[in-house]
Protein backbone atom coordinates (compact mmCIF):
# COMPACT_ATOMS: atom_id res chain seq x y z
CA UNK A 1 0.00 0.00 0.00
CA UNK A 2 3.12 1.98 0.40
CA UNK A 3 2.10 5.99 1.79
CA UNK A 4 -1.01 5.91 -0.84
CA UNK A 5 -4.58 5.58 -0.51
CA UNK A 6 -5.58 2.11 -0.60
CA UNK A 7 -9.11 2.65 -2.78
CA UNK A 8 -12.34 2.43 -2.06
CA UNK A 9 -13.40 0.19 1.09
CA UNK A 10 -16.45 -1.62 2.27
CA UNK A 11 -16.81 -0.59 5.83
CA UNK A 12 -18.83 -3.13 7.97
CA UNK A 13 -20.98 -0.96 10.54
CA UNK A 14 -22.60 -2.53 13.94
CA UNK A 15 -25.12 -1.93 16.54
CA UNK A 16 -24.12 -0.91 19.20
CA UNK A 17 -24.04 -3.17 22.70
CA UNK A 18 -22.11 -4.12 25.85
CA UNK A 19 -19.13 -5.92 25.42
CA UNK A 20 -18.55 -8.24 29.11
CA UNK A 21 -15.36 -10.75 29.28
CA UNK A 22 -15.61 -13.54 31.16
CA UNK A 23 -13.39 -13.89 34.46
CA UNK A 24 -10.44 -15.50 34.15
CA UNK A 25 -10.56 -17.32 37.50
CA UNK A 26 -6.42 -18.66 38.86
CA UNK A 27 -6.09 -22.03 39.82
CA UNK A 28 -5.12 -22.70 43.52
CA UNK A 29 -2.12 -24.42 44.21
CA UNK A 30 -3.81 -27.70 45.32
CA UNK A 31 -4.94 -28.36 41.73
CA UNK A 32 -2.55 -25.95 39.48
CA UNK A 33 -0.74 -29.26 38.52
CA UNK A 34 -3.54 -31.19 37.65
CA UNK A 35 -5.49 -28.47 35.33
CA UNK A 36 -1.99 -27.18 33.52
CA UNK A 37 -1.68 -31.27 32.93
CA UNK A 38 -5.61 -31.55 31.62
CA UNK A 39 -5.06 -28.47 29.20
CA UNK A 40 -1.58 -30.03 27.52
CA UNK A 41 -3.84 -32.94 27.05
CA UNK A 42 -6.79 -30.87 25.33
CA UNK A 43 -4.22 -29.19 23.02
CA UNK A 44 -2.71 -32.54 21.95
CA UNK A 45 -6.54 -33.63 21.22
CA UNK A 46 -7.45 -30.58 19.19
CA UNK A 47 -4.28 -30.67 16.96
CA UNK A 48 -5.02 -34.24 16.49
CA UNK A 49 -8.29 -33.86 15.88
CA UNK A 50 -7.44 -30.17 13.53
CA UNK A 51 -5.69 -32.60 11.22
CA UNK A 52 -8.47 -36.05 10.89
CA UNK A 53 -10.27 -36.34 7.42
CA UNK A 54 -14.02 -37.27 7.71
CA UNK A 55 -15.78 -38.97 5.06
CA UNK A 56 -18.90 -36.88 5.30
CA UNK A 57 -21.12 -39.55 3.83
CA UNK A 58 -21.01 -41.42 7.70
CA UNK A 59 -21.87 -44.33 5.65
CA UNK A 60 -20.52 -47.88 7.11
CA UNK A 61 -19.70 -46.74 10.44
CA UNK A 62 -22.66 -48.16 12.16
CA UNK A 63 -23.88 -52.00 12.41
CA UNK A 64 -26.44 -52.61 9.87
CA UNK A 65 -29.94 -52.00 10.71
CA UNK A 66 -28.58 -49.05 13.12
CA UNK A 67 -30.55 -45.60 12.93
CA UNK A 68 -30.04 -43.58 9.99
CA UNK A 69 -30.61 -40.14 10.65
CA UNK A 70 -30.47 -39.07 6.34
CA UNK A 71 -33.13 -42.07 5.72
CA UNK A 72 -37.02 -42.52 6.50
CA UNK A 73 -39.99 -40.53 5.75
CA UNK A 74 -39.45 -38.44 8.23
CA UNK A 75 -35.54 -37.80 8.12
CA UNK A 76 -34.41 -35.28 9.73
CA UNK A 77 -31.09 -34.95 7.66
CA UNK A 78 -30.91 -35.41 4.30
CA UNK A 79 -27.43 -35.78 1.70
CA UNK A 80 -26.37 -33.36 -0.82
CA UNK A 81 -25.40 -33.43 -4.43
CA UNK A 82 -22.03 -35.36 -3.16
CA UNK A 83 -23.67 -37.69 -1.09
CA UNK A 84 -22.98 -36.03 2.39
CA UNK A 85 -24.77 -35.52 5.39
CA UNK A 86 -26.98 -32.20 4.83
CA UNK A 87 -28.65 -30.36 7.20
CA UNK A 88 -30.50 -28.10 4.66
CA UNK A 89 -30.66 -25.32 6.92
CA UNK A 90 -30.12 -21.98 4.85
CA UNK A 91 -29.10 -19.14 8.03
CA UNK A 92 -26.05 -20.55 9.90
CA UNK A 93 -24.98 -18.31 12.41
CA UNK A 94 -21.31 -20.14 12.75
CA UNK A 95 -20.52 -18.78 8.94
CA UNK A 96 -19.80 -15.25 10.66
CA UNK A 97 -17.69 -17.24 13.37
CA UNK A 98 -15.62 -19.57 11.49
CA UNK A 99 -12.15 -17.76 11.79
CA UNK A 100 -10.42 -15.20 13.37
CA UNK A 101 -10.63 -13.12 10.41
CA UNK A 102 -14.47 -13.26 9.81
CA UNK A 103 -14.98 -12.75 13.79
CA UNK A 104 -12.59 -9.54 13.71
CA UNK A 105 -14.92 -8.41 10.21
CA UNK A 106 -18.27 -8.53 11.98
CA UNK A 107 -17.22 -7.57 15.56
CA UNK A 108 -20.14 -5.06 16.77
CA UNK A 109 -18.72 -1.86 18.60
CA UNK A 110 -15.29 -1.11 16.87
CA UNK A 111 -13.97 -0.29 13.92
CA UNK A 112 -10.13 -1.12 13.51
CA UNK A 113 -8.52 -2.46 10.19
CA UNK A 114 -10.24 -5.63 10.33
CA UNK A 115 -13.62 -4.14 9.76
CA UNK A 116 -12.57 -3.23 6.55
CA UNK A 117 -12.82 -4.59 2.99
CA UNK A 118 -10.28 -3.99 0.34
CA UNK A 119 -11.36 -3.72 -3.09
CA UNK A 120 -8.73 -4.67 -5.34
CA UNK A 121 -9.40 -4.34 -9.37
CA UNK A 122 -7.21 -6.95 -11.08
CA UNK A 123 -6.19 -8.28 -15.21
CA UNK A 124 -4.40 -10.89 -16.79
CA UNK A 125 -1.80 -8.20 -17.50
CA UNK A 126 2.40 -8.49 -16.46
CA UNK A 127 1.91 -4.88 -15.13
CA UNK A 128 -0.51 -2.87 -13.22
CA UNK A 129 -2.76 0.28 -15.05
CA UNK A 130 -3.75 3.46 -13.44
CA UNK A 131 -7.07 3.90 -13.22
CA UNK A 132 -7.09 7.95 -13.78
CA UNK A 133 -10.86 8.26 -12.83
CA UNK A 134 -9.41 7.11 -8.96
CA UNK A 135 -6.25 8.79 -8.86
CA UNK A 136 -3.96 6.52 -6.30
CA UNK A 137 -5.74 3.14 -7.44
CA UNK A 138 -4.24 0.65 -10.04
CA UNK A 139 -5.50 -2.40 -12.31
CA UNK A 140 -3.10 -4.93 -10.34
CA UNK A 141 -1.23 -8.03 -12.40
CA UNK A 142 -1.86 -11.40 -10.13
CA UNK A 143 1.62 -10.58 -9.02
CA UNK A 144 1.26 -7.17 -7.83
CA UNK A 145 -2.09 -7.67 -6.26
CA UNK A 146 -0.59 -10.96 -4.20
CA UNK A 147 2.21 -7.86 -2.72
CA UNK A 148 -0.70 -5.50 -2.07
CA UNK A 149 -2.23 -8.08 -0.04
CA UNK A 150 0.85 -9.19 1.77
CA UNK A 151 1.29 -5.07 2.98
CA UNK A 152 -2.30 -4.83 3.79
CA UNK A 153 -2.41 -7.82 5.76
CA UNK A 154 0.59 -6.30 7.81
CA UNK A 155 -1.33 -3.25 8.40
CA UNK A 156 -4.24 -5.13 10.04
CA UNK A 157 -6.84 -5.23 6.56
CA UNK A 158 -7.54 -8.72 6.37
CA UNK A 159 -10.23 -8.92 3.99
CA UNK A 160 -10.39 -8.62 0.28
CA UNK A 161 -13.29 -8.49 -2.71
CA UNK A 162 -12.03 -9.69 -6.39
CA UNK A 163 -12.77 -7.18 -9.47
CA UNK A 164 -11.58 -8.68 -12.54
CA UNK A 165 -10.87 -6.43 -16.00
CA UNK A 166 -11.87 -9.25 -18.64
CA UNK A 167 -10.79 -9.18 -22.28
CA UNK A 168 -13.89 -8.02 -24.34
CA UNK A 169 -12.97 -11.41 -26.49
CA UNK A 170 -14.29 -13.44 -23.23
CA UNK A 171 -17.28 -11.13 -23.29
CA UNK A 172 -20.93 -12.98 -23.97
CA UNK A 173 -24.02 -12.35 -23.35
CA UNK A 174 -24.06 -15.19 -20.86
CA UNK A 175 -21.29 -14.87 -19.13
CA UNK A 176 -19.88 -18.04 -19.97
CA UNK A 177 -16.61 -16.70 -18.38
CA UNK A 178 -17.35 -15.61 -14.78
CA UNK A 179 -17.27 -19.69 -14.40
CA UNK A 180 -14.58 -20.87 -15.72
CA UNK A 181 -12.25 -22.61 -13.45
CA UNK A 182 -8.85 -21.32 -15.00
CA UNK A 183 -10.43 -17.74 -16.00
CA UNK A 184 -8.69 -14.78 -13.61
CA UNK A 185 -10.91 -14.83 -10.39
CA UNK A 186 -10.46 -18.56 -9.28
CA UNK A 187 -7.14 -18.12 -9.83
CA UNK A 188 -6.43 -15.30 -8.26
CA UNK A 189 -8.67 -16.95 -5.45
CA UNK A 190 -6.13 -19.73 -5.08
CA UNK A 191 -3.03 -17.67 -5.09
CA UNK A 192 -4.64 -15.67 -2.10
CA UNK A 193 -5.40 -18.50 -0.01
CA UNK A 194 -1.96 -20.46 -0.83
CA UNK A 195 0.12 -17.72 0.77
CA UNK A 196 -2.24 -15.75 3.06
CA UNK A 197 -4.75 -18.73 4.31
CA UNK A 198 -6.28 -16.56 6.98
CA UNK A 199 -7.01 -13.99 4.70
CA UNK A 200 -10.98 -13.28 4.24
CA UNK A 201 -11.22 -13.48 0.35
CA UNK A 202 -14.70 -11.87 -0.87
CA UNK A 203 -15.76 -12.44 -4.80
CA UNK A 204 -17.88 -10.38 -6.64
CA UNK A 205 -21.35 -12.05 -8.70
CA UNK A 206 -22.74 -10.62 -11.04
CA UNK A 207 -22.15 -11.10 -14.52
CA UNK A 208 -21.31 -7.28 -15.69
CA UNK A 209 -17.53 -7.85 -16.10
CA UNK A 210 -18.55 -10.75 -18.39
CA UNK A 211 -21.04 -9.56 -20.36
CA UNK A 212 -20.62 -8.28 -23.97
CA UNK A 213 -23.96 -6.13 -22.67
CA UNK A 214 -22.34 -4.16 -19.82
CA UNK A 215 -25.19 -5.37 -17.77
CA UNK A 216 -25.55 -7.36 -14.58
CA UNK A 217 -27.82 -9.78 -16.22
CA UNK A 218 -28.43 -11.82 -19.31
CA UNK A 219 -30.55 -9.19 -22.31
CA UNK A 220 -33.48 -10.46 -24.39
CA UNK A 221 -34.87 -7.49 -26.74
CA UNK A 222 -33.37 -5.11 -24.06
CA UNK A 223 -34.44 -6.85 -21.07
CA UNK A 224 -32.76 -8.26 -18.24
CA UNK A 225 -33.83 -12.00 -17.21
CA UNK A 226 -33.89 -12.18 -13.92
CA UNK A 227 -34.27 -16.24 -13.57
CA UNK A 228 -31.93 -17.40 -16.58
CA UNK A 229 -29.26 -14.75 -14.90
CA UNK A 230 -29.54 -16.30 -11.85
CA UNK A 231 -28.87 -20.03 -13.44
CA UNK A 232 -25.46 -18.73 -14.31
CA UNK A 233 -24.52 -16.67 -10.92
CA UNK A 234 -25.48 -20.34 -8.96
CA UNK A 235 -22.21 -21.91 -11.57
CA UNK A 236 -20.40 -18.48 -10.74
CA UNK A 237 -20.76 -19.03 -6.99
CA UNK A 238 -19.90 -23.00 -7.46
CA UNK A 239 -16.67 -21.84 -9.63
CA UNK A 240 -15.81 -19.57 -6.84
CA UNK A 241 -15.85 -21.72 -3.65
CA UNK A 242 -14.45 -24.47 -5.05
CA UNK A 243 -11.63 -21.97 -5.71
CA UNK A 244 -11.86 -21.40 -2.07
CA UNK A 245 -13.64 -17.93 -1.68
CA UNK A 246 -14.38 -17.68 1.97
CA UNK A 247 -17.36 -14.78 0.62
CA UNK A 248 -19.55 -14.40 -2.27
CA UNK A 249 -21.20 -10.94 -2.61
CA UNK A 250 -24.09 -10.78 -5.42
CA UNK A 251 -24.54 -7.70 -6.15
CA UNK A 252 -26.61 -8.01 -9.64
CA UNK A 253 -30.12 -7.23 -7.46
CA UNK A 254 -32.26 -10.16 -9.31
CA UNK A 255 -35.11 -11.25 -7.13
CA UNK A 256 -34.53 -14.43 -5.42
CA UNK A 257 -30.83 -14.64 -5.96
CA UNK A 258 -29.73 -14.92 -2.48
CA UNK A 259 -31.55 -18.18 -1.85
CA UNK A 260 -30.67 -19.66 -4.86
CA UNK A 261 -27.35 -19.48 -3.85
CA UNK A 262 -27.48 -20.30 -0.65
CA UNK A 263 -29.33 -23.82 -1.91
CA UNK A 264 -26.75 -24.08 -4.75
CA UNK A 265 -23.76 -23.45 -2.25
CA UNK A 266 -24.94 -25.97 0.39
CA UNK A 267 -26.37 -28.78 -2.21
CA UNK A 268 -21.96 -28.93 -3.09
CA UNK A 269 -20.96 -28.90 0.36
CA UNK A 270 -19.83 -25.71 0.58
CA UNK A 271 -22.10 -24.65 3.78
CA UNK A 272 -19.50 -22.02 5.09
CA UNK A 273 -18.94 -20.32 2.40
CA UNK A 274 -20.60 -16.96 3.66
CA UNK A 275 -22.99 -14.66 1.28
CA UNK A 276 -22.44 -10.78 1.51
CA UNK A 277 -25.66 -9.71 -0.08
CA UNK A 278 -25.76 -6.56 -1.67
CA UNK A 279 -28.87 -5.83 -0.48
CA UNK A 280 -29.65 -2.23 -1.01
CA UNK A 281 -27.96 -1.40 -4.28
CA UNK A 282 -29.34 2.31 -5.10
CA UNK A 283 -29.10 3.17 -9.03
CA UNK A 284 -26.06 5.95 -8.74
CA UNK A 285 -23.80 8.00 -11.00
CA UNK A 286 -21.20 7.93 -8.29
CA UNK A 287 -20.61 4.47 -10.13
CA UNK A 288 -19.03 5.55 -13.08
CA UNK A 289 -15.03 5.13 -11.88
CA UNK A 290 -15.38 2.07 -10.65
CA UNK A 291 -16.80 1.22 -14.41
CA UNK A 292 -14.31 2.81 -16.09
CA UNK A 293 -11.95 0.31 -13.58
CA UNK A 294 -13.71 -2.76 -15.17
CA UNK A 295 -14.90 -1.41 -18.65
CA UNK A 296 -18.13 -2.98 -17.89
CA UNK A 297 -20.42 0.77 -18.47
CA UNK A 298 -24.02 -0.66 -19.49
CA UNK A 299 -23.59 -1.28 -23.64
CA UNK A 300 -27.14 0.51 -23.82
CA UNK A 301 -29.91 2.24 -21.16
CA UNK A 302 -29.09 2.09 -17.59
CA UNK A 303 -29.72 -0.26 -14.84
CA UNK A 304 -32.89 0.78 -13.19
CA UNK A 305 -34.66 -1.66 -13.75
CA UNK A 306 -32.58 -3.82 -11.21
CA UNK A 307 -31.15 -1.32 -8.77
CA UNK A 308 -33.17 0.51 -6.34
CA UNK A 309 -34.17 3.96 -6.86
CA UNK A 310 -32.70 6.43 -4.54
CA UNK A 311 -36.19 8.02 -3.92
CA UNK A 312 -37.38 4.53 -2.29
CA UNK A 313 -35.71 4.12 1.82
CA UNK A 314 -38.75 1.80 2.74
CA UNK A 315 -37.85 -0.60 0.17
CA UNK A 316 -34.45 -1.40 1.29
CA UNK A 317 -35.96 -2.58 4.15
CA UNK A 318 -38.20 -5.53 1.83
CA UNK A 319 -34.92 -6.66 0.37
CA UNK A 320 -33.30 -6.59 3.61
CA UNK A 321 -35.78 -9.18 4.85
CA UNK A 322 -36.12 -11.17 1.76
CA UNK A 323 -32.28 -11.85 1.90
CA UNK A 324 -32.27 -12.51 5.79
CA UNK A 325 -34.89 -15.24 5.23
CA UNK A 326 -33.28 -16.31 2.09
CA UNK A 327 -30.00 -16.95 3.89
CA UNK A 328 -27.52 -13.76 3.81
CA UNK A 329 -24.56 -13.44 6.69
CA UNK A 330 -24.27 -9.82 5.80
CA UNK A 331 -26.84 -6.81 4.24
CA UNK A 332 -24.85 -4.27 2.68
CA UNK A 333 -26.21 -1.05 1.59
CA UNK A 334 -24.12 0.64 -1.57
CA UNK A 335 -23.27 3.71 -2.05
CA UNK A 336 -22.57 4.59 1.53
CA UNK A 337 -22.09 7.82 2.35
CA UNK A 338 -25.14 9.02 0.40
CA UNK A 339 -27.41 6.81 1.81
CA UNK A 340 -26.50 6.72 5.88
CA UNK A 341 -30.44 7.00 6.47
CA UNK A 342 -30.90 3.23 5.07
CA UNK A 343 -28.13 1.82 6.81
CA UNK A 344 -29.78 3.26 10.00
CA UNK A 345 -32.90 1.60 9.31
CA UNK A 346 -31.00 -1.63 8.45
CA UNK A 347 -29.19 -2.24 11.26
CA UNK A 348 -32.75 -1.08 13.48
CA UNK A 349 -34.46 -3.44 11.78
CA UNK A 350 -32.19 -6.88 11.61
CA UNK A 351 -29.75 -8.27 13.94
CA UNK A 352 -27.31 -9.29 10.89
CA UNK A 353 -24.25 -7.61 10.15
CA UNK A 354 -24.31 -4.51 7.82
CA UNK A 355 -22.04 -3.51 5.34
CA UNK A 356 -21.38 0.41 3.64
CA UNK A 357 -19.65 0.13 0.44
CA UNK A 358 -17.60 3.68 -0.14
CA UNK A 359 -17.99 3.54 -3.67
CA UNK A 360 -15.65 4.82 -6.63
CA UNK A 361 -17.87 7.91 -6.93
CA UNK A 362 -17.07 9.06 -3.21
CA UNK A 363 -13.82 8.71 -3.32
CA UNK A 364 -12.84 10.23 -6.62
CA UNK A 365 -14.86 13.07 -5.07
CA UNK A 366 -12.69 13.53 -1.73
CA UNK A 367 -9.33 12.97 -4.32
CA UNK A 368 -10.59 15.58 -6.54
CA UNK A 369 -10.97 18.56 -3.68
CA UNK A 370 -7.88 17.45 -1.78
CA UNK A 371 -6.16 18.05 -5.11
CA UNK A 372 -7.75 21.51 -5.72
CA UNK A 373 -7.22 22.24 -1.99
CA UNK A 374 -11.12 22.21 -0.71
CA UNK A 375 -10.57 19.70 1.43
Amino acid sequence: MKNRSCGIIALLCFSSVAIVLDAFVAPTSSNYRQQKQLLALQETLSTQVGVQSVDKTLKGIDNPGSYDPTEGNSAPLSRNNRGEVWNQQRARPRRNRKSAAMRGMVRECIVTPSNFIYPLFIHDEDSNTAISSMPGCERHSLDSMLREVGESMELGVKSFVLFPMVPNKLKTNLGVEAYNPEGIVPRAIRMIKEKYPESIVVTDVALDPYSDQGHDGVVEDGKILNDVTINQLCKQVICQAEAGADIVAPSDMMDGRVKAIRDALDSEGFTDVSILSYTAKYASAYYGPFRDALDSHPGFGDKKTYQQDPANGREALIEAALDAEEGADILMVKPGMPYLDVIRRLKDASPLPIAAYHVSGEYAMIKAAVEKGWL
